[in-house]
């Protein structure tokens, strides 16, 4: 019997990249936790401040699927971070607008998420950091920037920790 060949886990791309996603996340959800702020929240309310969109824009650029996307605005309007509204330039769109409250917890969040990343980013020597965050945009905005179909579609998962009921 012959031996085969496996790549260790430290050098599988694949592997790699789902660990750091997955400790980051809970990292993050952690953090945000103080604020009563899920990362998913989080990532909308932020995209939403950067434009006028549509629940079906925001879904896509922030990834979610539709419905994940109805529930987070319905959550989010419950708890008066944003609302529904009616385009400027298409009465039968409605867009999602983030309200003054969601503006100021938005402030709030992004001070804690800057402050995980620094200490997740400090471990690398300075000279490293730019270049990092530079190949992994590269990679998102190429190669990984959408899914391809397969028989067996992916899910994404929340980190069981991090699943609310």
């Amino acid at each position: 019997m012959g031996h085969v060949a496996s790549q260790p886990l430290n050098q599988s791309l694949c592997w790699l990249l789902s660990r750091a996603n997955h400790v980051l996340a809970t990292k993050m959800t952690a953090a945000l936790e103080e604020l009563g702020l899920p990362p998913r929240h989080h990532q909308v309310l932020v995209t939403a401040l950067g434009g006028e969109y549509t629940q079906i824009e925001l879904a896509r650029i922030v990834g979610l699927d539709k419905t994940t996307m109805v529930v987070t605005v319905d959550e989010l309007e419950a708890q008066g971070l944003a609302e529904r509204r009616p385009s400027k330039t298409d009465r039968r769109a409605r867009i999602i607008a983030v309200t003054k409250t969601g503006q100021r917890r938005v402030l709030e969040a992004n001070d804690v998420v800057a402050r995980v990343h620094e200490e997740i980013l400090e471990t690398l020597p300075a000279r490293e950091r730019d270049v990092f965050l530079d190949a992994l945009a590269k990679l998102v905005e190429g190669p990984l920037g959408e899914p391809v179909p397969c028989t067996q579609p992916v899910r994404r998962r929340a980190p069981r920790a991090a699943v609310r009921q």
